[in-house]
């Protein structure tokens, strides 16, 4: 398979990461004799520094251009501590999200029993957890319209859907729900808010085509609750971009970090695929990034953008593989974790490279 793959490192520990996520496609590459070429672009704070803009057009046009993207991180704390800045990091993000149509992301909480004791939530309530979460990615408040008064005193942001946007992401959805256990969830606000109303209506309508798939709809208050209390009861979540970027967020911690957790962003064309976890300045050039969610974004990559299921396994597996041997990266040890089995970021992408090589030559 010949591939074109556009690197983003973007801001922060994204260069860290995405570096092990590239050796682990080069790795794969050689290992099952497919041709994947690779380009590099800026974003982000980064291209801020050196363009003035957070998507210079060049990135666009090679990302227009490729097969995939594997993105970093965007953000630095500058921007965090000053809202009244105009031209900000995550406005790239947001751009070429809309620009290459990716309204739908796909996060998966996969869960490694080896990691039951680094989430705060208790094990025997982890146990078994398996959700793939649809948030749609380019409508709601985060592309509404927004605006501020003369006297700097009140500020709106427009929260709007149309029902082509929730249709199409329902669609996918629903046909994930179709190959894993028929189950959906809807969560919106749809007892206050009339956006949700709409998207309440329009997957009751979609969910009409899917007679096989039990869907039920949750309030997202509620939905945050049950996703502590009970997680295993949820197998697809369908939501909207604010509800799904706080809901997976707050899944993070079944997962046992932030750093665990890959997501692909997809739409008709190109996909996207990127750790869900920021810009992590504290701990920019330090050697303690967890580079794992960017190597499990590769794995996402492999699988859901060019349909290699057999390359995304070997990832998966060299990941399993190293949990269960004991190790970690700081963000995910435990009390139990032997010292010498700490890893930084260059020490456990090394070690993964090394699992994926033997996998290779095993199979």
């Amino acid at each position: 398979m010949k591939r074109n793959i556009l690197v983003i490192p973007g801001d922060g520990i994204g260069p860290e990461v995405t570096t092990w996520g590239k050796a682990v496609l080069e790795e794969i590459a050689k290992g099952f004799g497919h041709d994947f070429s690779y380009d590099e672009a800026l974003m982000g704070h980064a291209a801020i520094e050196v363009t003035g803009n957070p998507l210079p057009d060049e990135t666009l046009e090679k990302a227009q251009k490729s097969d995939a993207i594997l993105f970093g991180a965007v953000g630095h704390a500058k921007y965090d501590n000053d809202p009244s800045l105009k031209v900000r990091p995550e406005q790239g993000l947001l751009k070429i999200r809309k620009e290459l149509g990716l309204y739908a992301n796909l996060r998966p909480i996969l869960l490694f029993d080896e990691l039951l004791n680094a989430s705060s939530i208790k094990a025997n309530i982890l146990k078994g957890t398996d959700i793939l979460f649809f948030r749609e990615l380019t409508g709601d408040v985060y592309f509404g319209e927004k605006t501020r008064s003369e006297d700097k005193n009140t500020a709106s942001d427009l929260m709007i859907y149309h029902r082509y946007e929730v249709e199409r992401i329902a669609h996918k959805a629903f046909e994930a729900a179709m190959k894993r256990r028929k189950k959906l969830c809807s969560v919106d606000k749809a007892n206050v808010l009339e956006s949700s109303r709409l998207w309440r209506e329009t997957v009751q309508n979609i969910a009409k085509q899917y007679p096989e798939v039990e869907t039920t709809h949750m309030f997202i208050d509620n939905a945050a609750m049950q996703l502590i209390k009970d997680p295993k009861q949820f197998d697809v979540v369908l939501t909207a971009n604010l509800f799904g970027d706080i809901l997976t967020d707050e899944a993070s911690q079944i997962a046992g970090s932030m750093g665990m957790l890959a997501s692909a962003s997809v739409g008709e064309s190109t996909g996207f695929f990127e750790p869900i976890h920021g810009s992590a300045h504290d701990i920019t050039g330090k050697n303690l990034a967890n580079p794992l969610a960017s190597i499990l974004s590769v794995s996402l990559m492999l699988e859901i953008g060019f349909g290699l299921l057999e390359e995304a396994k070997v990832i998966i597996d060299a990941v399993d593989q190293v949990l269960k041997e004991g190790y970690r990266t700081g963000d995910i040890a435990d009390e139990t974790t032997k010292s010498d089995q700490i890893l930084g970021t260059k020490e456990m992408g090394q070690l993964v490279l090394k699992y994926i090589a033997q996998h290779i030559k095993s199979n």
